[in-house]
């Protein structure tokens, strides 16, 4: 969600909300309608206290989640540098073919996986590069030790490769089920019911006006954060942007170069193959 939906949905929901609060105050009584106002905002405390509680665990679960997969991206991409590296001691014949899929792998992650994630989806797809470097790797045939040593980190790496790309996809389709959504908002919608209730013809409009506005933005902005953790992708404030991927990109470019590794990589600028 971006930064303008929020503030529309903010402003939109304070609305409603204090003209509630108004209607209901014209016609409540003086001092509100609860007799003891100490046991009611007790209860009151009781009620925002818990919402409080359990939004607090979700949002440590959205966060944990977010780090999760903004962790995983930077390791991927660290990870194919890596892996360029460890090719230049790979069989000679091989140099050029696995830096150049090397490339049109962070390239398909930046220009087709991304968009990809930011719709919510992608978990249950594989990156056809990682599979064309496997089908290359397939026919090595390391023979000095060295060789032999790069062949082994190699897989090693394929596998670290594998597995920060699973925890990049982790947070794509978000991990806070329906149910605990459900149990947000019913619980939101008890708390702005039992504030009606505090409406009083007695006081002044400007603190009836305050009191709803507070409560409502501050569980609304709960409700935005936590739907922003758990949708990392989703162009919000704060998304998950692939600068890690690009940054390797761009020192891929660089590296090629001072290896002299001049043939062009099998694909085009969105990491999409081309004809050979």
């Amino acid at each position: 969600m971006s930064l303008a939906w929020a503030i529309v949905i903010l402003v939109v929901a304070n609305a409603v909300t204090i003209t509630a609060m108004l209607l209901v105050r014209r016609g409540a009584p003086e001092g509100s309608r609860f007799k003891d106002g100490d046991r009611a905002s007790g209860v009151f405390g009781v009620l925002a206290g818990g919402f409080a509680i359990f939004a607090g665990f979700i949002v440590f679960l959205a966060f944990t989640s977010y780090d999760q997969s903004r962790t995983g991206g930077e390791t991927e991409a660290l990870t194919v540098l890596q892996q360029f590296e460890t090719a230049e001691f790979l069989p000679p014949a091989l140099h050029g073919r696995l830096t150049g899929e090397l490339v049109c792998y962070g390239r398909s992650v930046v220009h087709m996986e991304w968009p990809r994630m930011e719709d919510g989806a992608g978990g249950d797809t594989i990156n056809p590069w990682a599979a064309a470097l496997f089908r290359t790797l397939r026919v090595a045939n390391p023979e000095s030790n060295s060789e032999q040593s790069a062949f082994d980190k190699w897989l090693d790496q394929t596998s670290d490769r594998e597995e920060a790309r699973r925890d990049r996809l982790h947070g794509a389709e978000g991990i806070i089920p329906t149910s605990i959504w459900l149990v947000l908002f019913v619980v939101a919608g008890v708390v702005f019911a039992f504030m009606l209730f505090f409406a009083d013809s007695d006081e002044g409009v400007g603190a009836q006006v305050m009191l709803m506005a507070s409560a409502t933005t501050v569980i609304l902005l709960t409700l935005l954060a936590i739907n922003a953790l758990d949708n990392p992708y989703r162009g919000s404030v704060g998304s998950i942007e692939p600068v890690a991927m690009e940054r390797t990109l761009r020192i891929l470019d660089s590296a090629r170069a001072v290896a002299n590794e001049t043939a062009p990589p099998p694909c085009d600028a969105r990491g999409a193959p081309v004809s050979s």
